[in-house]
């Protein structure tokens, strides 16, 4: 089980330059926006437009700050709201986004269609949230507060905004202890 600390995310321009994403995991490691098999990132939506196009990416979006989002998707309208579940699309097909309550903050995972298929989970609450590994890989966030990570090993704390990746030889399950009132996310990676 290996910690991501938020401090370390690395910030860099969103693709068609309309804003900046704070990307927190990549793979491979060392891969661009143009061949990653898999990506976790964070952006700050401040004004309605156009997503960046992902040719053979499929993606899934949640609303982390703010109050909503509304995407119209090939037509068809969704509305995004902070206790929505997430919302799954493909990178290769026009998004337009509106903001009608203004900016939001929103957590993207998208994965290379080719290579990899992946899930998403939204926990939400102070309650005690057993997370299973599924898949190669589980990229864990939490959102609200830090928390306290347990596994059959023992545990470890997570600050506000970390991650943390279950891979490999890692626990299948782990719980986790949110310190008040949290978000956390799990998003699972499988290889095709």
């Amino acid at each position: 089980m290996r910690i991501l600390r938020s401090p370390q995310y690395r910030q860099m321009p969103w693709k068609n330059g309309g804003g900046v994403t704070v990307e927190i995991a990549v793979s491979p490691p060392d891969a661009s926006v143009a061949d990653f098999d898999w990506r976790v990132s964070m952006a700050r939506v401040e004004t309605p437009g156009s997503f960046s196009r992902f040719d053979g990416v499929d993606r899934t979006l949640s609303v982390i700050e703010g109050e909503s989002i509304v995407l119209s998707i090939e037509g068809r309208e969704v509305r995004l709201e902070r206790n929505s579940e997430p919302c799954s699309f493909a990178g290769d097909v026009p998004v337009e986004a509106a903001l009608p309550a203004g900016p939001i903050a929103d957590l993207n995972v998208m994965t290379r269609r080719e290579r990899f298929s992946h899930a998403v989970e939204r926990f939400a609450g102070a309650a005690e949230t057993t997370v299973d590994r599924r898949g190669e890989t589980t990229l864990v966030v939490l959102r609200g507060s830090g928390a306290e990570v347990v596994t059959e090993d023992g545990g470890q704390r997570m600050a506000e905004g970390d991650s943390l990746v279950l891979e490999g030889d890692d626990p299948s399950e782990i719980l986790i202890r949110p310190d008040g009132e949290a978000e956390i996310f799990a998003a699972h990676f499988t290889r095709l």
